[in-house]
Order: C-alpha cells, then structure tokens, then sequence
C-alpha cells in the first residue's frame, strides 16, 4: 500500500539546516536515518518522522510550486512565529502575488527555500 511519508528540502548546508529547523519546529535528529546527503527530523514528542533534509547543488526556486504551510491560531502568535524564525536564520520574502489581507507570511529559510506562516483564524485566503 502506498503511503504518504513526509516533506524533504533540499539544502546546501547540511548543519545550518538541521540547526534551523530542529529550532524553528522543535524537531530532533533521527541518528539511525542519516547520511553525508541526508538528514531525518523526527517530530521531538516522539509522534514520528517530520521532515527529510537533503543535500542539493541546484538552487532554490523563486517561486516553487510545492513548499511549506507552518500554521499559527491567531494573528499575534503569526507576528511573534515570524520574528522568531527570522531570529533563527529566516528572511523575510518580498511577495508579490500576496492577495488583499493575507492570511500567510512568505518566508525563506537559510538556504533561500520559500514557506509560508499561516494564520488559521483567518484562513483560508485562497493561496499560500
């Protein structure tokens, strides 16, 4: 049977992207599921695997077609989520495709790969 396993983001820098997401999702390290090119995060509760780093040469695209929803309740904890991960490595994304009053800030990680933080008590806005 066909399962969905778990999102993978290619990266130049292996340590610098652990670093980032472990602190941006409170993810750990999975030891056993490693490699020179690879990285698995598991969830820390122990709910199971998260996310999947990757080594990759080829650089981010500008606007991908498939990428990350981080989700928020409300707009304060949107605002503060924000300044946090930017605090950890993330920039700040000039979007231009964002509709009027947006539910989502576009961010980029520290290897330029593009996600959004979503505020649910406002959401759906139609992208993201």
């Amino acid at each position: 049977m066909l399962r969905l396993g778990f999102p993978v983001i290619g990266v130049t820098d292996l340590a610098r992207a652990v670093a980032f997401w472990t602190a941006a999702l409170d993810l750990v390290v999975v030891s056993d599921w490693e490699s020179p090119n690879w990285r698995t995060l598991d969830h820390a509760d122990g709910s199971g695997r998260a996310l999947g780093l990757m080594r990759s040469e080829s650089p981010p695209e500008p606007r991908p077609r498939l990428h990350l929803d981080l989700f928020v309740d409300s707009a304060a904890e949107q605002e503060a989520e924000v300044e946090r991960l930017v605090a950890l490595g993330a920039s700040r994304v000039d979007w231009d495709l964002y509709p009027p009053d947006p539910d989502f800030v576009v961010l980029a990680d520290p290897d330029g790969n593009v996600f959004c933080v979503v505020d649910l008590s406002r959401a759906p806005s139609g992208s993201g």
